[in-house]
């Protein structure tokens, strides 16, 4: 019984901690609206030393991932014939800004079947 208890206090404090940090960070209108299926490009801030740069990171969002404080969103890109998946999580401090390139036509939530693809076969209907 006194478990239950402890697991229920854990569980109130966890959630009042993620509720403090979506309303610090409150990104809704910091991103545009975007999908799965869609080209997007991430800005992503590198830190090295002293110096601050931004670094896009440009592919198809696979899929999203969690709610709340946790969201995330899976994006895959093909770097000289080597596919990069990224995960970035979306209330992060090292995302500057997220641009769509282009919407995709498609008719899944997760595109995980992507990753088999490379070529022809791994393009996206364009939405028009």
């Amino acid at each position: 019984m006194a478990e239950a208890t402890e697991t229920k206090k854990i569980r109130n404090t966890m959630e009042s901690v993620e509720k403090e940090i979506l309303e610090a960070q409150n990104n809704n209108g910091k991103f545009p609206e975007f999908a799965v299926g869609d080209t997007v490009k991430v800005y992503v801030k590198i830190i090295e030393g002293d110096k601050q740069r931004l670094q896009p990171f440009e592919g198809m969002v696979l899929g999203f991932q969690n709610g709340g404080p946790r969201r995330s969103f899976i994006v895959r890109r093909i770097s000289y014939g080597v596919a990069i998946e990224r995960v970035f999580p979306f209330h992060s401090p090292f995302l500057e800004k997220i641009e769509v390139v282009r919407k995709g036509k498609v008719r899944r939530a997760k595109l995980y079947y992507m990753r088999g693809r490379f070529g022809r076969s791994a393009v996206v209907a364009e939405k028009v």
